[in-house]
């Protein structure tokens, strides 16, 4: 029980602490919109720099990431089909059952229950969904609404984004052998103390931000709790065909854990900015934070069994 509390707590305290700053207004909106940016354009890319660049590279680490990606795509059409089936009218239905909150708030997650020395295992899983969300998700999105985003577009997004460049970064470093060339001479360990320093608090930035943002307020409960389960009854699919996959042709990767913090993890907080009209966007808001719930609830649960 002991060990149990000692790593559901912290999340717990934490999200607390960013709910009550939100009600007592000891932050803004703009200072949290800060503390976002600090996390997921410093903070993040320092903890995936550090975990591409210390991971051993074998001819996986090339099949993970597309499957991952065929994941997403098959998440996305299973959520297009459904919805049309249990005739859920929002546009956004198929994009709330695909995609993962892996940077603002599954690395915190998966650190706290397995420790920042396997933080590698879960970018591995990561780098794919990363790459669908840059890539056909935005294109989809765009699709749907008014907003068609161009390959120009799309490519400047991803050669900006820290988090693309920090893990392009690390596979640089490590697939090279530029890490294990330097451990003799000591620069690998003032790299790993540099990286190590700047990365220390992004599992409090992240976890107080999400804190902030959960508010049951207003929120249309039928609606929100029919898509959210929707979308983990996919999940629920996914991870039984996935899990026994990994076990049977990847067990030296150890993909068990990674996968399974994914496929609790909500869908990307960016989705209400593509919301078309205020009702869609408190619609999408809604489910957002019912499936953060229910991944803190995951989060607890596997704190419990590991």
């Amino acid at each position: 029980m002991t060990d149990i509390l000692s790593t559901v707590l912290p999340v717990l305290v934490t999200l607390l602490l960013g709910v009550i700053c939100r009600k007592r207004s000891a932050l803004s909106r703009e200072g949290v919109n800060a503390l976002k940016n600090v996390a997921v354009n410093i903070a993040l890319p320092a903890v995936l720099l550090n975990a591409f660049a210390t991971t051993r590279y074998t001819w996986a680490d090339l099949v993970i990431p597309l499957i991952m990606f065929a994941v997403c795509v098959i998440a996305w059409l299973t959520g297009r089909v459904l919805g049309r089936a249990f005739r859920m009218k929002s546009r956004f239905v198929p994009f709330l059952t695909t995609g993962f909150e892996a940077g603002m708030l599954g690395y915190a997650l998966f650190n706290m229950l397995y420790g920042a020395e396997r933080t590698a295992e879960f970018a591995r899983v990561d780098l794919g969904q990363v790459l669908f969300v840059f890539t056909a998700y935005k294109v989809l999105l765009g699709m749907d609404g008014q907003q068609k985003p161009t390959c120009k577009q799309l490519f400047r997004d991803m050669a900006s984004s820290p988090i693309i460049l920090a893990i392009l970064s690390g596979v640089l470093i490590g697939a090279t052998g530029l890490y294990e060339a330097l451990v003799p001479s000591g620069v690998s360990a003032v790299f790993d103390a540099c990286v190590g320093f700047i990365a220390a608090p992004t599992a409090v930035l992240i976890l107080l931000a999400v804190g902030y943002d959960l508010d049951l307020s207003f929120i249309p409960w039928r609606d929100t709790l029919k898509a959210a389960a929707l979308r983990l009854a996919v999940m629920l699919a996914l991870g039984l065909a996935l899990v026994p996959l990994a076990n049977r042709f990847l067990p030296e990767l150890r993909l068990n854990d990674a996968l399974i913090v994914m496929l609790i993890l909500p869908p990307p907080f960016v989705l209400p900015v593509f919301a078309d009209d205020p009702e869609q966007r408190t619609y999408v808001s809604s489910v957002l934070t019912v499936s953060t719930l229910a991944a803190v609830v995951g989060f607890a649960v596997l704190a419990a069994i590991k």
